[in-house]
């Protein structure tokens, strides 16, 4: 095996291929590095030299699941290929075996013995967070901008995340030269493992810490970005399980291996699929709200920014997918976290998943298409947020159940990736934040991602994915509704 040492934190297999995609980038794969955590291992890991963490029936729903794939675009002209190997990727690599000492789990896998009712993580000596290192002569701009971008470049940014019937990969990762111009950091993260808030949580301590090994501070990680890896607080629920099991084994479509970790077959996105991201300010979302407030009836509407803008983003979706709106059915969800509504509550830095999902299913698409789609959605989810808190625990696989079979009856299906409060544009390493950051995982069916303004507070931006023809018919209802 061609790995050598780079130090007690890390390995490296040397790798040069290209990758010619679309004949209008290159990307040259330079090296593909193992970053191992630093740190006492004997003193992580128990006799057989292994850490073991059981899923939760918050993490097993998303277990058959595709992974989470999110980009962040760091501009930073002077990264020429020496200065970017010699300086800025040692002090990537450092950081990251530092961090992980605290985030062990990203390091492992999951597995399921036969022996066991559930599966787990598991954490071995040794095992280690892959990083791929590439170089691409792509436009860094575009890429990095907000318009219509193919979504087949994008992905080249992200890295594998291996799976196989009997083990899955929990993390990876992939950092992208633009000679001149900039570097790309992505994630590739198994969602059975983290959801979104500790996704961001890690990716901010990694930053936290190359920050301040630049500034030659001591390191040291603040409270609330050191994640509790504590699942005592979950014992008491553990016969929700095998309820969520049973969920998971209905959507495979291979019922012979119960315990494949295989994810579940979806179609490729082709090349004329393009991403784009919009923009609310302040003040459009305010305009929005205000027109909710003269146009419905219902008094004590939940008017928060995530609402309206989801309203008005869904309502767009749905008027521009057009067809036979009076025939079609549609189905749309939100996700609350749950880790302080539990009695009693989790950890804010929780390590894992803790999700409730809510939803309005097989609906008709008329409802939402026509003028008053927006108020009539906004209506909706107002009483879904408030519901959430009312929700009780007993409930969630039902609720993830139906979740999963309106998918399947319904030809748009709206879901939320990400949060204005996971503060994405946070993501300081040192040479400043981000440019933009994508989810890249969204699809076509509906999904948007989430994230506030990178330069306004109170604002808000939202990612889309899909073909080109439909993304410029709903840019044109989006922009034109917002001048009413």
């Amino acid at each position: 095996e061609n790995v050598f040492k780079l130090s007690s934190s890390y390995s490296s297999i040397p790798i040069v291929f290209t990758l010619n995609l679309l004949s209008q980038m290159t990307l040259l794969v330079v090296e593909v590095a193992r970053v191992i955590p630093a740190g006492d291992s004997d003193s992580i890991f128990n006799s057989a030299n292994s850490l073991t963490i059981p899923l939760t029936f918050f993490d097993i729903p998303w277990l058959v699941g595709h992974p989470v794939k999110r980009v962040f675009f760091y501009r930073l002209t002077e990264s020429t290929r020496e200065h970017f190997h010699s300086f800025v990727l040692p002090k990537l690599k450092l950081s990251l075996s530092l961090v992980l000492q605290n985030y062990l789990p990203l390091s492992g896998r999951i597995t399921w013995d036969s022996g066991e009712p559930k599966p787990s993580i598991v954490v071995s000596q040794n095992d280690a967070v892959s990083v791929t290192i590439a170089e691409s002569d792509s436009d860094f701009s575009l890429l990095s901008g907000y318009g219509q971008r193919p979504v087949s470049e994008l992905h080249t940014l992200i890295p594998e995340l291996p799976v196989s019937d009997d083990s899955a990969t929990a993390f990876s990762l992939q950092v992208t030269l633009f000679p001149n111009q900039g570097f790309s950091i992505a994630v590739a993260a198994h969602h059975a493992v983290l959801d979104g808030k500790t996704s961001s949580m890690f990716i901010k301590a990694w930053a936290h810490f190359c920050k301040q090994h630049l500034e030659n501070r001591v390191v040291s990680l603040p409270e609330n970005l050191t994640p509790s890896l504590d699942r005592s607080l979950l014992r008491d629920l553990t016969w929700l399980d095998e309820k969520m099991i049973e969920i998971v084994r209905s959507l495979k479509e291979d019922k012979t291996n119960e315990r494949s970790l295989s994810p579940i077959l979806i179609g490729e996105l082709g090349d004329e699929v393009v991403i784009a991201t919009v923009e609310l300010s302040r003040d459009d979302v305010e305009r929005l709200r205000e027109r909710v407030k003269s146009e419905s009836n219902r008094p004590l509407l939940h008017l928060s920014t995530f609402v309206v803008a989801y309203a008005y983003t869904w309502h767009c979706l749905v008027k521009a997918r057009g067809g036979d709106v009076e025939q079609r059915s549609v189905s749309f969800l939100l996700s609350g976290d749950f880790r302080e509504r539990l009695d009693p509550p989790l950890p804010a830095t929780y390590f894992g998943n803790c999700i409730f999902p809510a939803g309005c299913y097989i609906r008709k698409a008329a409802e939402f298409a026509e003028e008053r789609g927006f108020v009539t959605t906004v209506e909706i989810l107002s009483d879904l947020v408030k519901g959430l808190s009312s929700r009780k625990i007993e409930t969630i696989a039902k609720e993830f159940a139906d979740s999963f079979d309106a998918g399947g009856e319904s030809s748009q299906y709206g879901a939320v990736a990400g949060s204005t409060r996971f503060g994405v544009y946070e993501t300081d390493f040192g040479w400043g934040k981000p440019v933009k950051t994508d989810v890249l995982s969204i699809g076509e069916g509906g999904g948007i991602s989430m994230a506030e303004r990178r330069e306004e507070l109170g604002g808000m931006e939202i990612g889309m994915c899909m073909k080109k023809a439909e993304m410029d018919i709903v840019l044109s209802i989006f922009n034109i509704g917002l001048q009413r």
